[in-house]
């Protein structure tokens, strides 16, 4: 039997096709039953919502201080240890006052000083000060005249006279000076030495004769002898033994000055009159030969000036002082005003005080030892802030008074409400590459222990609404290409059971981590589907058959 190929051929197809769309449709009935069975669904309702930022930071006091005193000095008083509360006044360490005191004082008198002379020179001259001053004007002119002149006879005689005087005295200085030196002559040293002895022996026999006759006693702890009575003829025997004394020492440096330069202080004596001799040689031949030879030019230009001054004064207690010379005087008073006022208030700077209530941190000195550089460190503990380090992309929604929360590492599970007091002008730099700017939160009360330095995760509230349309996050669906936003609204289900939605396009408004508001395109209840994903189309045929 023969068969048509071309017929067979026809039918084998047919016969696969309808065999495809028959497993197509099985397979289309199953997906849709699967999604029925995974796809979650979600309903449109109305609450409140609030948009936050995440910060990490420290917590800082606001109020702490490195403190210093302006000078350095030594300790004498120190009032504070570390863990102290004090209070803003409390005296916390002093400086010793002494030389600082002293300062004062003679910044005071040179204050009156000033003042005396500003008040003497707008008053009046007086009759007796008007005199001295013409009489200093009448020698300066007689004292320029005599030099202008220039030496009489007489004065230049008189004054030989005086240039001889002089050189006897040098040579008269110079003898002694010799004999000083040289000693006594061998009948001066042979006298002295017999006188001595004379007065050994007189010095011992009255000791003896003291200490014999009222029973004496030497005493090691006054080197002397202790002795019983008491009698005028007691005392009158102990005189005559300190005279005798006395003698023997005199003898005893008459002795030594007649050695060969044993009397040092003679000898220096001497030489000092040898100096002086001649320094008088000097200036008597100096004054010679000036009335000789007349005034250089020096000396009549300095007599010149000296007049001159004079005559300034004079005019100056005739007329009185000008304004200028006043304001300089005024000015002089002002400048020693001002130096007793650095004075007082470097005395005063000798006291370190708390400038506010908080608790001393460190001490770094002690008592006598000098203060330099920061001495204390104080903290007021109820000035902790929250200082966190924000993006600048979160900055923009953040302002003064905004609420958050703050959860710190020491405490897990445990947050503190507080509230944005403040916002840096400008960013802090960092080597993250972003650009950050501190913000301060304020902490409500706690009953937590809070320490400077801990650290602080806080949730920033950027923005909230009440009572708005909201759907959870995972419903909506974006077009990044277009900027556009949609969800899938469940309209009912097939006979199979499975879900028939409808894409939808909304409009967004505020969103956080879970909800996103809705501004249009669906209704309060509306139920969406999460994570739909449409079934494959269904095709008819083999592939490319139309």
């Amino acid at each position: 039997m023969k068969i048509n190929m071309k017929w067979g051929w026809g039918i084998g197809l047919g016969v696969i096709i309808v065999i495809g769309l028959i497993t197509t449709m099985n397979m289309i009935n199953a997906t849709d039953s699967a999604t029925a069975q995974t796809t979650e669904t979600v309903e449109a309702f109305i609450g409140d919502l609030g948009a936050t930022a995440t910060a990490t930071g420290q917590l800082e006091a606001q109020m702490k201080a490195n403190l210093s005193l302006p000078q350095s000095g030594e300790v004498n008083q120190l009032f504070v240890e570390v863990g102290d509360e004090v209070n803003a006044g409390d005296i916390l360490l002093t400086l010793d006052p002494t030389t600082l005191e002293r300062t004062v004082q003679d910044a005071e008198q040179a204050l009156l000083i000033q003042q005396s002379r500003l008040t003497d020179m707008v008053q009046p001259a007086t009759e007796v000060e008007l005199a001295a001053a013409e009489a200093s004007v009448a020698n300066a002119q007689a004292r320029l005249d005599d030099l202008l002149q220039g030496g009489s006879d007489a004065e230049i005689a008189a004054q030989e006279a005086a240039v001889q005087a002089a050189r006897a005295d040098v040579a008269a200085a110079s003898a002694r000076s010799s004999a000083a030196q040289s000693g006594g002559t061998s009948d001066e040293l042979l006298a002295a030495q017999h006188a001595l002895e004379d007065a050994q022996v007189a010095y011992t026999e009255a000791e003896e004769a003291h200490r014999t006759t009222y029973d004496c006693t030497w005493n090691d702890a006054t080197a002397a002898f202790d002795c019983v009575g008491g009698s005028d003829a007691e005392k009158a025997a102990r005189v005559t033994a300190q005279q005798a004394l006395a003698n023997l020492r005199a003898a005893e440096e008459r002795l030594a000055d007649l050695q060969p330069g044993g009397a040092a202080l003679s000898v220096a004596s001497a030489q000092a009159s040898v100096s002086s001799a001649q320094a008088s040689l000097t200036a008597e031949q100096a004054r010679l030969d000036q009335l000789r030879n007349g005034a250089s030019t020096a000396d009549i230009a300095a007599a010149e000036a000296t007049l001159a001054n004079a005559k300034q004064q004079l005019d100056n207690l005739v007329t009185g002082p000008s304004d200028t010379d006043i304001t300089q005087q005024e000015v002089m008073v002002e400048q020693a005003r001002l130096a007793l006022e650095r004075a007082q208030n470097n005395l005063a700077d000798a006291t370190l005080v708390a400038p506010f209530d908080g608790i001393v941190t460190a001490v770094n000195v002690n008592l006598g030892e000098t203060a330099n550089g920061v001495v204390i460190e104080l903290v007021n503990m109820n000035s902790m802030e929250v200082v966190l380090e924000v993006d600048e992309i979160d900055l923009g929604s953040l302002n003064p008074g905004q609420d958050a929360s703050v959860a710190f590492e020491t405490y897990p599970g445990r947050e503190v409400a507080g509230q944005v007091v403040a916002i840096a002008p400008e960013n802090t730099p960092n080597t993250s590459g972003t650009v950050v700017y501190e913000v301060n939160l304020a902490l409500n009360e706690t009953d937590l222990f809070l320490l400077e330095g801990m650290t602080a995760d806080a949730n920033l509230i950027t923005d909230q609404r009440e009572g708005v349309l909201l759907v959870a996050n995972s419903a909506i669906k974006s077009d990044r290409s277009s900027g556009t936003f949609s969800v899938d609204v469940v309209t009912g289900r097939n006979d199979d059971g499975a879900l028939l939605v409808e894409n939808t396009p909304v409009t967004i408004g505020l969103r956080d981590s879970s909800f996103t508001q809705i501004t249009g395109g669906i209704e309060e209840g509306t139920v969406l589907a999460v994570g739909y994903t449409p079934p494959p189309s269904q095709e008819f045929g083999p592939p490319g058959f139309n």
